[in-house]
């Protein structure tokens, strides 16, 4: 496992539940927004944690703790993802996993596993413009049309969400991804933040008006649609 990062407390990455957040290094994605941006792209700027190290402070505050997130970067490019979860649930942790969609296979068999708790994943954009985002080479969207079919169809609490951006997402977008999603469990908006991590800086935050309008969008197809961070 490339563990690059570990936020030993967080209320906030795994919803209802305090946490400890670990993350992996690299991503098949050049999303411009990303805030990770120097673990996607300069991943050796940061020292390696010892597999062994994480579970040691796992185990040391597993009375504690209801649980970890595990994001990135992208967590499922990790060939050993599964042991390591393995490990996670043998201390009786929940385990929250972030991810982009790109390995439908990793992700089936780790619910068929009963190894995940709650899973997000990340819708980028309409499976039109998808690629405006994620910026793969090659590009392959039924990848992700098949994770967001596994996730509808899997009986543990899920989410999508969406970091939206201006100019990249328009009320247009939002009714397609809605579209695409419909009767999904839940689905987030997340509006975008400047930061010095971001891998392009020429974005803009939605307005708190236009923002209402994609959440009107999305409504008559994901009636559990919710805005995360808006600014007041």
């Amino acid at each position: 496992m490339l563990i690059l990062g570990l936020q030993k407390t967080t209320l906030l990455d795994y919803p209802g539940h305090l946490a400890s957040t670990m993350f992996t290094g690299g991503c098949n994605f050049r999303c411009p927004y990303c805030h990770n941006g120097d673990l996607v792209l300069n991943p050796s700027k940061y020292p390696r944690l010892e597999v062994s190290d994480v579970l040691a402070h796992l185990s040391k505050r597993k009375n504690v703790l209801d649980g970890i997130c595990i994001t990135g970067g992208e967590p499922t490019l990790q060939s050993d993802l599964i042991d390591f979860i393995s490990s996670v649930k043998a201390l009786n942790l929940k385990v929250k996993l972030d991810t982009n969609g790109t390995n439908p296979d990793m992700l089936l068999n780790l619910l068929k596993m009963n190894l995940l708790d709650y899973v997000a994943m990340d819708i980028k954009h309409s499976q039109e413009k998808y690629n405006l985002v994620s910026k793969m080479p090659c590009f392959d969207l039924s990848a992700i049309e098949k994770s967001v079919d596994i996730l509808k169809q899997c009986s543990i609490d899920y989410e999508f969400r969406t970091t939206v951006a201006h100019p990249l997402h328009t009320v247009e977008d939002m009714k397609s991804i809605g579209q695409w999603l419909h009767g999904c469990k839940a689905y987030y908006l997340q509006n975008y933040k400047q930061s010095d991590q971001v891998i392009d800086k020429s974005f803009s935050p939605i307005a708190n008006d236009v923002l209402s309008g994609f959440v009107d969008a999305i409504i008559p197809y994901v009636p559990s649609v919710k805005i995360r961070g808006m600014e007041d």
